[in-house]
């Protein structure tokens, strides 16, 4: 079994260590009965993320985070997958939601690995009631208590 996270921070200022967040990546992805896996973690800038949001998903501004999960051929590939996060999104969401931005980074990072496993929630303010939301806050939640964040 290999779970393979990679961090590429570009700079940006973050509240948890590269460690940490390939620590979240690799907890989740075991977590879902992932036994292989190749996950790039990217942070951008706002302006970063903004083109990609546009050039990818075709909305105006920056995000907090944008996932890429690529077709497997069989199931026993590895699941393989881009994840783009928005540091300076997720401390305005943390600050909105009156939570640690430890938290929100935390939720960024299992919201993309939740989205490259196939999940997916609807777009309109519903989002928040849907199975992928409610399994990313099971899962936030419990990251958070074992680590008294």
């Amino acid at each position: 079994m290999s779970l393979d996270v990679d961090v590429a921070t570009n700079g940006e200022r973050l509240a948890l260590s590269r460690a940490r967040i390939i620590e979240i990546a690799r907890r989740v992805l075991r977590g879902e009965r992932v036994r292989s896996a190749l996950v790039s973690i990217t942070m951008l800038d706002r302006r970063a993320m903004a083109k990609l949001n546009a050039t990818h998903l075709e909305h105006k501004g920056p995000t907090d985070v944008i996932s890429f999960g690529f077709t497997r051929a069989t199931s026993r590939d590895p699941v393989v997958g881009d994840i783009y996060i928005c540091p300076a999104v997720g401390r305005m969401n943390a600050a909105t939601r009156g939570e640690p931005v430890r938290r929100e980074l935390t939720r960024l990072v299992v919201h993309g690995i939740l989205h490259i496993l196939g999940h997916d929630h609807p777009e309109s303010d519903d989002r928040e009631q849907s199975p992928m939301w409610r399994r990313q806050e099971r899962i936030v939640a419990r990251l958070s208590s074992e680590t008294g964040r």
